[in-house]
């Protein structure tokens, strides 16, 4: 058996890792490159190793840096299956149709504008090929064991968003293991990622190799203080949120308080069609999260949604102190925006960043404290007060994983490949297992092979 790092390698994008035997090929994840421009080239390359003619697909959840390219095999001929969790499944129905919406309206604004160097840009796929792509899904269970030609596949627990897998492999002789991203041991929602059985090799993400997170119980503190100081200053708070995880997350936490009597009862708005339907899937595996589907309930039905355009521009006749969660995470596009619009010059609002914000983006820019920020061609100044709620990370960082993986199977001397890290990440990340655990640590290389 070998295995080829397509991507997920030196980065913390475009996870694809092409694993072959005599008789099989298949592609375990496959991902968009995202962030820097030179990353998001890889994406237009011609498809390495043909990978439109693997045998299988399985994917350990629905992030768009481990599903988004599945419409891409799909647009060159890919007509395989595509194995993942049943919630992943209703996750990806969501975000795979929308980033190809997405992709056709960057594409047709570049256009309009003659902000291309192409006469007529092209997406990267359109909503309808990622709708298509879908027919090729099939979900399973975790444990439940399946097969892709000569090699043995199960998914384990791997929390960090519903439906998130970690992948065990069985060829040739020898088991793999891919983590997949990992979930934190005592996250808020989600249960903690299952241990390991023994493997011969592992693919361990980094992405927080070399940071702490703060402890999950401050979060609550955290947002009972700033609620509180922007309802007693009668001013609205403003969360720009990811849909999968941190909206239905951030909406569970504020009814919670709200019931708790901790902040004045107000007005929730989640301003995030794509949000909303995520939390009915949500609701639907609530089995698969600490949540009941009694609390699923109580929480969403406190909350009002707005699907609509209308519905949406309808929040700004609103009065008195509420609360607003719309996307984007980073405030790099969605409804979000326009509320900024509204809201930011007010003293009395609060922005509230309860994610990571990439260097470059708007939520980036706010928190190191600019006057104002550029939106839809014009400079808004920032009057509002900026704030971070820390604690709400779905990553495991490289203590929960050390501790992970002691709890797990392995034994000394396993190999980990370290993938889906920065490289400063990686090596820190490598640094301390090294010096902790009795594995065989090593970072993989971009298009590097691995032979078992």
């Amino acid at each position: 058996m070998k295995i080829v790092f397509l991507g997920g390698a030196e980065t913390v994008t475009g996870s694809k890792y092409l694993v072959e035997t005599d008789s099989t090929r298949l592609l375990i994840d496959c991902g968009l490159f995202q962030g820097y421009k030179w990353l998001r080239r890889r994406n237009w390359q011609p498809l390495p190793m043909g990978i439109q003619d693997v045998d299988g697909v399985v994917l350990t959840h629905a992030h768009l840096d481990h599903s988004g390219f599945i419409p891409v095999l799909y647009k060159n001929g890919y007509r395989g299956p595509v194995f993942t969790h049943h919630a992943t499944v209703g996750l990806c129905d969501i975000l795979l149709a929308d980033s190809g919406r997405i992709q056709e309206e960057d594409a047709k604004y570049l256009g309009k504008h003659k902000l291309s160097r192409h006469e007529k840009p092209e997406p990267l796929y359109d909503e309808a090929t990622a709708k298509a792509s879908m027919t090729l899904f099939q979900g399973v269970e975790y444990h439940q064991q399946f097969s892709i030609g000569d090699i043995t596949i199960t998914l384990r627990k791997a929390g960090h968003i519903l439906g998130a897998a970690s992948v065990i492999l069985e060829a040739d002789g020898k088991r793999v293991g891919f983590s997949g991203d990992l979930g934190r041991p005592n996250d808020i929602m989600m249960y903690p990622p299952e241990p390991l059985p023994e493997l011969d090799l592992l693919m361990l993400e980094s992405t927080y190799g070399d940071r702490r997170h703060q402890a999950t119980e401050s979060a609550e503190e955290q947002l009972a203080e700033v609620v509180n100081e922007t309802s007693q200053s009668g001013g609205v708070l403003l969360i720009p949120s990811f849909s999968v995880g941190r909206a239905q997350l951030l909406q569970y936490l504020l009814v919670k308080l709200m019931d708790e009597k901790r902040i004045p009862r107000q007005p929730i708005f989640l301003d995030s069609p794509m949000a909303i339907n995520v939390s009915g899937l949500y609701q639907r595996f609530h089995d698969l999260h600490k949540l009941s589907d009694a609390q699923c309930q109580n929480t969403f039905n406190k909350v009002e949604y707005t699907r609509s355009v209308d519905d949406s521009k309808a929040i700004a006749s609103q009065t008195g102190p509420h609360i607003i969660i719309a996307g984007s995470g980073m405030a790099t596009g969605g409804r979000i925006l326009h509320h900024f619009k509204h809201w930011l010059a007010d003293h009395r609002a609060t922005v509230l960043f309860s994610g990571h914000q990439a260097g470059g983006t708007r939520g980036a820019k706010m928190l190191q404290g600019v006057e104002s920020i550029k939106l839809h061609g014009e400079w808004l100044p920032v009057k509002a007060r900026i704030r971070a709620l820390e604690g709400l990370s779905g990553h495991a960082d490289y203590e929960e994983i050390t501790q992970w993986l002691k709890q797990s199977e392995l034994k000394p001397n396993t190999a980990i490949q370290l993938v889906h890290g920065e490289p400063d990440a990686l090596e820190t990340f490598r640094d301390h297992l090294m010096q902790t655990t009795p594995f065989d640590v090593d970072v993989a290389d971009y298009q590097g092979v691995y032979h078992l």
